[in-house]
Protein backbone atom coordinates (compact mmCIF):
# COMPACT_ATOMS: atom_id res chain seq x y z
CA UNK A 1 0.00 0.00 0.00
CA UNK A 2 1.60 3.27 -1.03
CA UNK A 3 2.11 5.84 1.18
CA UNK A 4 0.95 3.92 4.18
CA UNK A 5 2.88 3.71 7.68
CA UNK A 6 4.74 0.48 8.55
CA UNK A 7 2.27 0.21 11.47
CA UNK A 8 -1.01 -0.16 8.85
CA UNK A 9 0.81 -2.71 7.27
CA UNK A 10 1.22 -4.78 10.21
CA UNK A 11 -2.19 -4.69 10.88
CA UNK A 12 -3.44 -5.39 7.40
CA UNK A 13 -0.87 -8.50 8.00
CA UNK A 14 -1.46 -9.61 11.28
CA UNK A 15 -5.61 -9.35 9.94
CA UNK A 16 -4.63 -12.13 7.55
CA UNK A 17 -6.47 -15.69 8.35
CA UNK A 18 -4.04 -17.25 6.07
CA UNK A 19 -0.66 -15.12 8.36
CA UNK A 20 -2.47 -16.36 11.96
CA UNK A 21 -2.40 -20.55 10.34
CA UNK A 22 1.30 -20.17 9.13
CA UNK A 23 2.14 -17.65 12.42
CA UNK A 24 0.76 -20.32 14.84
CA UNK A 25 2.09 -23.44 13.51
CA UNK A 26 5.54 -22.23 13.03
CA UNK A 27 5.64 -20.67 16.25
CA UNK A 28 4.38 -24.06 17.72
CA UNK A 29 7.20 -25.93 15.58
CA UNK A 30 9.89 -23.44 17.01
CA UNK A 31 9.04 -24.07 21.08
CA UNK A 32 8.63 -28.04 20.03
CA UNK A 33 12.14 -28.22 18.05
CA UNK A 34 13.66 -25.81 20.83
CA UNK A 35 12.66 -27.94 23.69
CA UNK A 36 13.84 -31.49 22.05
CA UNK A 37 16.82 -29.60 20.71
CA UNK A 38 18.23 -28.51 24.41
CA UNK A 39 18.61 -32.53 24.38
CA UNK A 40 20.20 -32.80 21.41
CA UNK A 41 22.92 -30.20 22.29
CA UNK A 42 23.33 -31.39 26.19
CA UNK A 43 24.03 -34.85 24.47
CA UNK A 44 26.53 -33.83 22.19
CA UNK A 45 24.34 -35.20 19.63
CA UNK A 46 23.60 -31.83 17.46
CA UNK A 47 24.39 -33.94 13.93
CA UNK A 48 21.25 -35.73 14.72
CA UNK A 49 19.01 -33.30 13.81
CA UNK A 50 20.81 -33.06 10.41
CA UNK A 51 20.80 -36.51 9.74
CA UNK A 52 17.17 -37.44 10.72
CA UNK A 53 15.91 -34.65 8.64
CA UNK A 54 18.03 -35.79 5.83
CA UNK A 55 16.88 -39.46 6.32
CA UNK A 56 13.61 -38.50 6.03
CA UNK A 57 13.48 -37.51 2.61
CA UNK A 58 13.08 -41.07 1.02
CA UNK A 59 10.37 -42.13 3.32
CA UNK A 60 8.43 -38.84 2.29
CA UNK A 61 9.45 -40.45 -1.52
CA UNK A 62 8.75 -43.66 -1.36
CA UNK A 63 5.13 -43.08 0.30
CA UNK A 64 4.27 -41.37 -2.47
CA UNK A 65 5.58 -43.45 -4.67
CA UNK A 66 3.51 -46.51 -3.10
CA UNK A 67 0.51 -45.26 -2.18
CA UNK A 68 -0.05 -42.17 -4.33
CA UNK A 69 -1.21 -40.15 -0.65
CA UNK A 70 -0.31 -36.42 -0.38
CA UNK A 71 -1.66 -35.59 2.63
CA UNK A 72 0.40 -34.29 5.04
CA UNK A 73 -0.26 -37.09 7.64
CA UNK A 74 0.67 -40.05 5.35
CA UNK A 75 3.81 -38.38 3.87
CA UNK A 76 5.01 -37.07 7.26
CA UNK A 77 4.41 -40.63 9.30
CA UNK A 78 6.83 -42.17 5.71
CA UNK A 79 9.45 -39.33 6.97
CA UNK A 80 9.13 -40.62 10.21
CA UNK A 81 9.52 -43.75 9.96
CA UNK A 82 12.65 -43.41 7.33
CA UNK A 83 14.24 -40.89 10.08
CA UNK A 84 13.98 -43.47 12.53
CA UNK A 85 15.19 -46.64 10.43
CA UNK A 86 18.27 -43.51 9.86
CA UNK A 87 18.99 -43.75 13.41
CA UNK A 88 18.68 -47.25 13.98
CA UNK A 89 21.21 -47.74 11.34
CA UNK A 90 23.89 -45.14 13.00
CA UNK A 91 23.12 -47.33 16.39
CA UNK A 92 23.94 -50.34 14.44
CA UNK A 93 26.72 -49.02 12.66
CA UNK A 94 28.21 -47.57 15.78
CA UNK A 95 27.59 -50.81 17.96
CA UNK A 96 29.16 -53.29 15.08
CA UNK A 97 32.30 -51.12 13.65
CA UNK A 98 34.98 -48.88 14.81
CA UNK A 99 33.15 -45.70 13.57
CA UNK A 100 32.53 -43.04 16.36
CA UNK A 101 28.70 -41.58 16.15
CA UNK A 102 29.39 -38.00 13.88
CA UNK A 103 31.25 -40.71 11.77
CA UNK A 104 27.72 -42.95 11.42
CA UNK A 105 25.74 -40.01 11.55
CA UNK A 106 27.57 -38.03 8.33
CA UNK A 107 27.27 -41.91 6.91
CA UNK A 108 23.33 -41.89 7.10
CA UNK A 109 22.89 -38.47 5.99
CA UNK A 110 24.74 -38.93 3.07
CA UNK A 111 23.68 -42.49 1.43
CA UNK A 112 19.72 -41.43 2.24
CA UNK A 113 19.75 -38.42 1.32
CA UNK A 114 21.03 -39.41 -2.03
CA UNK A 115 18.52 -41.89 -2.13
CA UNK A 116 15.71 -39.21 -1.47
CA UNK A 117 17.14 -36.97 -4.38
CA UNK A 118 17.85 -40.20 -6.69
CA UNK A 119 13.52 -40.86 -5.91
CA UNK A 120 12.67 -37.41 -6.40
CA UNK A 121 14.06 -37.40 -9.61
CA UNK A 122 12.17 -40.84 -10.65
CA UNK A 123 8.95 -39.22 -9.45
CA UNK A 124 9.85 -35.52 -11.44
CA UNK A 125 8.84 -37.89 -14.65
CA UNK A 126 5.94 -38.85 -13.50
CA UNK A 127 2.68 -37.02 -14.23
CA UNK A 128 1.30 -36.53 -10.48
CA UNK A 129 3.82 -35.72 -9.00
CA UNK A 130 3.85 -32.34 -9.85
CA UNK A 131 0.72 -32.12 -7.81
CA UNK A 132 2.46 -33.85 -4.45
CA UNK A 133 4.02 -30.83 -3.32
CA UNK A 134 7.09 -33.16 -2.71
CA UNK A 135 9.64 -30.67 -3.34
CA UNK A 136 8.35 -28.61 -0.63
CA UNK A 137 9.99 -30.60 1.67
CA UNK A 138 13.50 -30.18 0.62
CA UNK A 139 13.49 -26.26 1.09
CA UNK A 140 10.26 -25.74 2.80
CA UNK A 141 7.00 -24.12 1.68
CA UNK A 142 5.59 -22.63 5.18
CA UNK A 143 3.36 -20.32 3.15
CA UNK A 144 1.23 -23.36 1.95
CA UNK A 145 0.22 -24.77 5.53
CA UNK A 146 -3.38 -25.29 6.28
CA UNK A 147 -5.50 -25.23 9.45
CA UNK A 148 -5.74 -28.89 9.34
CA UNK A 149 -1.96 -29.15 9.30
CA UNK A 150 -1.87 -26.55 12.37
CA UNK A 151 -3.69 -29.03 14.42
CA UNK A 152 -2.00 -32.15 13.22
CA UNK A 153 1.32 -29.55 14.78
CA UNK A 154 -0.62 -28.71 17.74
CA UNK A 155 -1.76 -32.49 18.47
CA UNK A 156 1.85 -33.59 17.79
CA UNK A 157 3.31 -31.25 19.77
CA UNK A 158 1.41 -31.11 23.11
CA UNK A 159 2.11 -34.54 22.82
CA UNK A 160 5.72 -34.71 22.66
CA UNK A 161 6.01 -32.00 25.40
CA UNK A 162 3.49 -34.20 27.78
CA UNK A 163 6.23 -37.03 27.16
CA UNK A 164 9.20 -34.78 28.49
CA UNK A 165 7.61 -33.71 31.18
CA UNK A 166 6.56 -36.73 32.12
CA UNK A 167 10.11 -38.75 32.10
CA UNK A 168 11.50 -35.00 32.89
CA UNK A 169 14.03 -36.38 36.04
CA UNK A 170 14.58 -39.52 33.45
CA UNK A 171 15.52 -37.86 30.94
CA UNK A 172 17.74 -35.01 32.54
CA UNK A 173 19.56 -37.59 34.68
CA UNK A 174 20.50 -39.72 31.25
CA UNK A 175 21.51 -36.72 29.58
CA UNK A 176 24.18 -35.62 32.38
CA UNK A 177 25.37 -38.96 34.02
CA UNK A 178 24.27 -42.03 32.03
CA UNK A 179 26.14 -44.00 33.84
CA UNK A 180 24.98 -43.34 37.40
CA UNK A 181 21.64 -43.87 35.50
CA UNK A 182 22.81 -47.50 34.71
CA UNK A 183 23.96 -48.07 37.83
CA UNK A 184 20.74 -47.03 39.62
CA UNK A 185 18.53 -49.40 38.01
CA UNK A 186 17.11 -47.12 34.93
CA UNK A 187 16.17 -48.21 31.79
CA UNK A 188 18.88 -46.16 29.69
CA UNK A 189 19.18 -47.56 26.26
CA UNK A 190 14.76 -47.86 26.72
CA UNK A 191 15.08 -44.13 27.37
CA UNK A 192 17.62 -42.89 24.67
CA UNK A 193 15.29 -44.78 22.58
CA UNK A 194 12.64 -42.57 23.45
CA UNK A 195 14.23 -39.64 23.52
CA UNK A 196 15.25 -39.97 20.10
CA UNK A 197 12.11 -40.72 19.26
CA UNK A 198 10.86 -37.61 20.35
CA UNK A 199 13.42 -35.86 18.01
CA UNK A 200 12.41 -37.52 14.79
CA UNK A 201 8.78 -36.46 15.57
CA UNK A 202 9.70 -32.99 16.38
CA UNK A 203 12.28 -33.31 12.86
CA UNK A 204 9.29 -34.41 10.63
CA UNK A 205 7.18 -32.04 12.11
CA UNK A 206 9.16 -29.53 10.78
CA UNK A 207 10.17 -30.86 7.11
CA UNK A 208 6.72 -28.77 5.51
CA UNK A 209 7.69 -25.75 7.03
CA UNK A 210 11.66 -25.80 6.96
CA UNK A 211 12.21 -28.16 4.97
CA UNK A 212 15.22 -31.16 5.19
CA UNK A 213 17.95 -28.63 4.71
CA UNK A 214 17.21 -26.39 7.28
CA UNK A 215 15.65 -28.56 9.97
CA UNK A 216 18.97 -29.04 11.85
CA UNK A 217 19.17 -25.26 12.54
CA UNK A 218 15.71 -25.20 14.08
CA UNK A 219 16.87 -27.76 16.42
CA UNK A 220 20.25 -26.39 17.56
CA UNK A 221 20.03 -22.49 17.01
CA UNK A 222 16.89 -22.09 19.67
CA UNK A 223 18.93 -24.44 21.92
CA UNK A 224 22.19 -22.89 21.76
CA UNK A 225 20.47 -19.71 22.45
CA UNK A 226 19.32 -20.77 25.73
CA UNK A 227 22.56 -22.09 26.38
CA UNK A 228 23.96 -18.35 27.02
CA UNK A 229 21.62 -17.74 29.22
CA UNK A 230 21.22 -19.85 31.78
CA UNK A 231 22.85 -22.95 33.55
CA UNK A 232 19.91 -24.68 34.68
CA UNK A 233 18.14 -27.26 32.24
CA UNK A 234 14.59 -26.27 33.29
CA UNK A 235 15.16 -22.78 32.47
CA UNK A 236 17.00 -23.70 29.66
CA UNK A 237 14.71 -25.86 27.69
CA UNK A 238 11.85 -23.06 28.57
CA UNK A 239 14.11 -20.18 27.25
CA UNK A 240 14.88 -22.48 23.84
CA UNK A 241 11.07 -23.26 23.27
CA UNK A 242 10.46 -19.36 24.09
CA UNK A 243 13.31 -18.57 20.95
CA UNK A 244 11.78 -21.21 18.74
CA UNK A 245 8.37 -19.83 19.03
CA UNK A 246 9.17 -15.92 18.51
CA UNK A 247 11.79 -17.32 15.43
CA UNK A 248 8.53 -18.77 13.71
CA UNK A 249 5.85 -16.21 14.72
CA UNK A 250 8.44 -13.47 13.81
CA UNK A 251 9.69 -15.05 10.44
CA UNK A 252 6.09 -16.05 9.04
CA UNK A 253 5.23 -11.72 10.00
CA UNK A 254 8.24 -10.65 8.10
CA UNK A 255 7.89 -13.41 5.18
CA UNK A 256 4.39 -11.94 4.63
CA UNK A 257 5.51 -8.12 4.79
CA UNK A 258 8.14 -8.42 2.37
CA UNK A 259 7.42 -9.88 -1.22
CA UNK A 260 9.38 -12.86 -2.27
CA UNK A 261 10.75 -13.57 1.32
CA UNK A 262 10.43 -17.31 2.15
CA UNK A 263 9.00 -18.40 5.34
CA UNK A 264 10.94 -21.07 6.26
CA UNK A 265 14.23 -19.74 5.52
CA UNK A 266 13.66 -16.18 7.10
CA UNK A 267 12.39 -18.58 10.25
CA UNK A 268 15.90 -20.17 10.30
CA UNK A 269 17.87 -17.24 9.71
CA UNK A 270 16.03 -15.17 12.75
CA UNK A 271 16.77 -18.36 14.76
CA UNK A 272 20.15 -18.50 14.18
CA UNK A 273 21.05 -14.67 14.45
CA UNK A 274 19.57 -14.69 17.56
CA UNK A 275 21.90 -17.73 18.33
CA UNK A 276 24.98 -15.42 17.33
CA UNK A 277 23.66 -12.66 19.45
CA UNK A 278 23.27 -15.02 22.60
CA UNK A 279 26.49 -16.24 21.93
CA UNK A 280 27.69 -12.30 22.14
CA UNK A 281 25.34 -10.89 24.69
CA UNK A 282 24.08 -14.24 26.77
CA UNK A 283 24.04 -13.28 30.65
CA UNK A 284 25.51 -16.49 31.65
CA UNK A 285 28.17 -17.77 29.07
CA UNK A 286 28.08 -14.09 26.23
CA UNK A 287 31.70 -13.73 24.88
CA UNK A 288 31.16 -9.83 25.08
CA UNK A 289 30.23 -10.72 29.21
CA UNK A 290 33.25 -12.98 29.48
CA UNK A 291 35.61 -10.52 28.28
CA UNK A 292 34.44 -7.82 30.24
CA UNK A 293 34.67 -9.85 34.03
CA UNK A 294 38.44 -11.00 32.99
CA UNK A 295 38.87 -7.01 32.49
CA UNK A 296 37.45 -6.38 35.65
CA UNK A 297 39.30 -9.37 37.46
CA UNK A 298 42.62 -7.61 35.62
CA UNK A 299 41.85 -4.37 36.43
CA UNK A 300 41.64 -6.00 40.18
CA UNK A 301 44.32 -7.76 40.11
CA UNK A 302 46.56 -4.75 38.89
CA UNK A 303 45.47 -2.36 41.57
CA UNK A 304 45.98 -5.17 44.23
CA UNK A 305 49.83 -5.25 42.97
CA UNK A 306 50.20 -1.49 43.31
CA UNK A 307 48.61 -1.40 46.78
CA UNK A 308 51.54 -4.51 47.48
CA UNK A 309 54.21 -2.72 45.46
CA UNK A 310 53.78 0.37 47.94
CA UNK A 311 53.64 -1.59 51.28
CA UNK A 312 56.61 -3.23 50.42
CA UNK A 313 58.58 -0.48 49.80
CA UNK A 314 57.05 1.18 52.94
CA UNK A 315 58.12 -1.54 55.03
CA UNK A 316 61.48 -1.31 52.84
CA UNK A 317 62.26 1.90 54.25
CA UNK A 318 60.53 1.83 57.66
CA UNK A 319 58.41 5.16 57.65
CA UNK A 320 54.74 4.83 56.33
CA UNK A 321 54.98 8.67 55.23
CA UNK A 322 57.58 8.67 52.55
CA UNK A 323 56.51 9.23 49.09
CA UNK A 324 57.51 7.17 46.15
CA UNK A 325 57.32 7.41 43.08
CA UNK A 326 55.62 5.98 39.88
CA UNK A 327 58.64 4.50 38.41
CA UNK A 328 59.21 2.73 41.92
CA UNK A 329 56.11 1.49 42.11
CA UNK A 330 56.27 0.19 38.01
CA UNK A 331 59.43 -1.49 39.08
CA UNK A 332 57.47 -3.95 41.69
CA UNK A 333 54.79 -4.14 39.77
CA UNK A 334 53.73 -7.31 37.74
CA UNK A 335 51.84 -5.19 35.37
CA UNK A 336 54.29 -2.02 34.78
CA UNK A 337 51.77 -0.59 31.99
CA UNK A 338 48.88 2.01 33.32
CA UNK A 339 50.21 2.64 36.88
CA UNK A 340 49.36 5.78 36.98
CA UNK A 341 45.58 5.06 36.00
CA UNK A 342 45.85 2.61 38.37
CA UNK A 343 46.73 5.03 41.30
CA UNK A 344 44.34 7.46 40.14
CA UNK A 345 41.60 5.29 40.37
CA UNK A 346 42.97 3.54 43.80
CA UNK A 347 42.97 7.83 45.43
CA UNK A 348 39.19 7.88 44.41
CA UNK A 349 38.61 5.05 46.10
CA UNK A 350 40.60 6.45 49.08
CA UNK A 351 43.39 4.13 49.45
CA UNK A 352 46.54 5.96 48.72
CA UNK A 353 47.24 9.44 48.76
CA UNK A 354 49.07 12.14 46.51
CA UNK A 355 51.87 14.04 48.75
CA UNK A 356 53.50 15.76 46.08
CA UNK A 357 53.57 15.76 42.49
CA UNK A 358 54.57 11.96 41.01
CA UNK A 359 54.48 11.00 45.18
CA UNK A 360 52.56 8.51 46.36
CA UNK A 361 51.89 6.59 49.76
CA UNK A 362 48.98 4.47 51.08
CA UNK A 363 46.19 5.74 53.00
CA UNK A 364 45.31 4.18 56.68
CA UNK A 365 42.58 2.26 53.93
CA UNK A 366 44.64 1.41 51.65
CA UNK A 367 47.59 0.07 54.46
CA UNK A 368 44.94 -2.33 55.95
CA UNK A 369 43.94 -3.56 52.43
CA UNK A 370 47.65 -4.43 51.36
CA UNK A 371 48.07 -5.90 54.73
CA UNK A 372 44.98 -7.74 54.36
CA UNK A 373 46.06 -9.26 50.76
CA UNK A 374 49.58 -9.65 51.67
CA UNK A 375 48.43 -12.09 54.58
CA UNK A 376 46.19 -13.78 52.12
CA UNK A 377 48.89 -14.40 49.76
CA UNK A 378 50.77 -16.40 52.55
CA UNK A 379 48.08 -18.02 53.71
CA UNK A 380 47.46 -19.61 50.18
CA UNK A 381 51.48 -20.11 48.86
Amino acid sequence: MVGAGWDIVLADALSSPTLRVVGTGSAILGAVSGALGCFALLRRQSLVGDAVSHAALPGIALVFLLTGTKTSLGLLTGAALAGWLGMLFVQAIVRTTRLDDDTALGLVLAVFFGFGLMLLTFLQRKPKASQAGLDTYLFGQAATMLREDVVLLSCVGVVLIAIIALFWKEFILITFDREYASTVGYPVHRLEILLTVLLVGAITLGLRTVGVILMSAMIVAPAAAARQWTNRSHRMVGLAALFGAIAGASGAILSSLVPNLPTGPTIVLIATTWALASLLIGGRRGLVWQWLRRRVLQRKLAEEAVLIGLYDLALAHGDERRGHSEGAIRALSPHAVGVRGRLRRLKQEGMVEETSPGSWILSKKGRDEAKHLVEKSRETS
